[in-house]
């Protein structure tokens, strides 16, 4: 992934979403928009603020920056500035929850379609064809910078989608005719569900799950980052408890498959026209097939448009010996497949053998798909969207000092509370994850989680509120 929109640090780049409205299935039409939409009856939650208050000024892009640019240069030489919580005016912010805005289902249907294919290679595609649409919010929108997560804060969602793909008849594996496999029909839509949990404050940690029962494929895994502020540009790193998305393909024997993050970059801070850029290589591997994907996110130059090129490669390798680290390391003799392109345009792949490259996925027309919520009555006091709702509406009408005050009385809370679990001797518990971390980077689902995916699944949302609160 792209870390910049890590919900785990106060120093956070996330970028706009473009949503739309029900897709028409596999893909769909959007309408680019300068801020998401909310939902009504969420954007008048607020009981504190006066119907006849003057809305502020906002800001411009161009003054939000020179205001952000300020504050880090506080940190310039800081090892990680994300392990240092500082507070944003509301008037930088966008009003928005970060564990609401940040996931990896940006498309969720090429999430769904993993495991379809019948062969090893083919699946080993189907995942790599997930892992290039997965943040299409850093692609089709701009940074901002979303609310930063409070301990125990949580956030459910689902997606109906049609998981056929047009480029799927390209995979080996997957008969041309229909697209179909030995495992699904392909033909009926199917619900992708996720939940997420801040896990830990310090350091800041979360944990979250995918599920798509329908087609056997789940994956899990921990979010944190490291961040630098060079003075010109911020580079944004895994934390040590981030170890990447782990997907699991059910129906195919468990085959697991582990995809690492890249380091990315936020550059053109100085000059005012934020870029995201990643020159970085990150990793996609499955022991039980035998299959690694090296992926080489390559440099820009100097002078002229940006490229966004990418290359990679498919090969055998043996788990328990794997040293290999770069493309022109790995023998000839072991490579399968081979891929190029732009990871903002087209990718392709090229089995061994074959002189012609067939597309694996073409990410120009995409865009993120909008999420189906559980009814705002039916959410809990510490989910992300009724948490955040008196702060978002104070942004959406401009009362930015009231924002910014409803927002520090949350950060104050959390700090009162953490105080008070020191002094009580008592350690915070996360409700829906076993654990705050775990050391293999794999979070697992406490019995409240489980029954909450279910609940996603059943489209049945009634839950008690916690009775530890966070903030």
């Amino acid at each position: 992934m792209l870390l910049l929109n890590s919900p785990l640090s106060t120093c956070q780049f996330p970028v706009r979403e473009t949503l739309s409205a029900r897709p028409s299935p596999p893909f769909c039409h959007f309408v680019p928009l300068n801020r998401p939409p909310f939902p009504q009856h969420l954007l008048r939650i607020c009981s504190t603020m006066s119907a006849t208050a003057v809305p502020e000024k906002a800001p411009d892009d161009s003054s939000k920056l020179k205001t952000f640019l300020s504050i880090l240069r506080k940190f310039v030489g800081v090892a990680d500035i994300a392990s240092v919580r500082f507070s944003l005016p509301a008037q930088l912010l966008e009003p928005r929850p970060n564990l609401e805005y940040w996931h990896y289902l940006d498309r969720p249907e090429t999430f769904a379609s993993i495991g379809k294919s019948d062969d090893e290679l083919g699946r080993m595609l189907e995942v790599l064809r997930f892992w290039f649409t997965k943040d299409l919010k850093y692609i089709k929108g701009k940074p901002c910078k979303p609310y930063n997560s409070t301990l125990g804060e949580f956030f459910r969602c689902s997606w109906e989608v049609n998981d056929n793909i047009p480029e799927e008849a390209n995979l080996p594996g997957i008969n041309p005719s229909n697209g179909s496999s030995t495992v699904t029909d392909g033909d009926e839509n199917v619900k992708v569900c996720y939940l997420t949990e801040q896990t830990s404050h310090h350091p800041p940690v979360s944990a979250f799950y995918i599920d798509c029962p329908e087609r056997g494929v789940s994956a899990r895994g921990f979010d944190q980052i490291s961040a630098k502020f060079t003075g010109t540009s911020i580079r944004v790193s895994p934390g040590q408890h981030n170890l990447g998305i782990f997907v699991n393909i059910e129906k195919r024997d468990n085959e697991e498959y582990q995809l690492t993050h890249p380091d990315a970059h936020l550059g053109g801070i100085l000059r005012g026209a934020l870029a995201i850029t990643v020159a970085d290589t990150c990793y996609v591997t499955c022991p039980k097939t035998g299959m690694k994907a090296i992926l080489q996110y390559m440099e820009e130059g100097w002078i002229g448009r940006s490229q966004n090129k990418m290359e990679g490669v498919i090969f055998r390798y043996n788990a328990d010996k794997d040293t290999v680290t770069r493309i022109k390391d790995v023998p000839e003799k072991d490579v399968i497949a081979r891929l190029s392109g732009s990871w903002h345009g087209k990718i392709y792949f090229t089995p061994v053998g074959s002189k012609e490259a067939s597309l694996l996925i073409d990410i120009t027309p995409l865009f993120p798909i909008t999420k189906s919520l559980p009814p705002a009555e039916e959410q809990l006091s510490n989910e992300s969207l009724k948490f955040w709702s008196e702060v978002t509406d104070a942004i959406v009408d401009k009362q930015f000092s009231q924002a910014t005050k409803l927002k520090q009385d949350i950060e104050e809370r959390q700090r009162q509370r953490a105080a008070e679990r020191t002094e009580k001797g008592t350690e915070w518990s996360p409700r829906f994850f076993t654990g705050a971390v775990t050391p293999l980077g794999k979070p697992e689902l406490t019995e409240e989680g489980q029954k909450v995916l279910e609940g996603i699944r059943a489209d049945k949302f009634a839950l008690t509120e916690s009775t530890m609160k966070g903030a």
